[in-house]
């Protein structure tokens, strides 16, 4: 397992870590299994989407703003149940397949690690379980 501290600058933003997946993958010597990233916080998250249009991540936090809102009738006196209501939509883990020794994935994706109760530092845990 490879550990990456990723910083955040703002309180929601995605920012794209899919260089560091691939730095894990190379580094594991895998050629073949499944490559799993998981955040173990619980006011962030791991997504893969688009990578090219760095309008995909504004609309996509924009719109998950609109459906959780910082401010609403929340019990949590820590005051950021919004950013814990969005790492438990969008989640903490997923699994890409690893082929040859490289992440199969399309041409427009990549990993993404969203921030919803930033700015912080935030550990992202790889690893590459090797398979048929």
């Amino acid at each position: 397992m490879k550990e990456y501290i990723v910083k955040t600058s703002s309180r929601t933003e995605m920012i794209d870590i899919g260089h560091l997946v691939e730095d894990a993958v190379r580094y594991s010597g895998v050629e073949n299994g499944v490559c799993t990233v998981f955040v173990p916080h619980t006011t962030a998250a791991v997504t893969i989407n688009e990578n090219a249009d760095p309008s995909v991540r504004r609309d996509l936090m924009m719109e998950l703003n609109k459906i959780v809102p910082y401010t609403d009738n929340y019990a949590h006196r820590e005051g950021n149940s919004a950013a814990h209501i969005k790492s438990t939509l969008v989640g903490c883990s997923l699994s890409v397949i690893v082929q040859s020794g490289k992440l199969q994935m399309g041409t427009w994706q990549s990993v993404f690690l969203c921030e919803f109760d930033g700015p912080r530092s935030r550990k992202v845990w790889v690893y590459i379980g090797a398979g048929g």
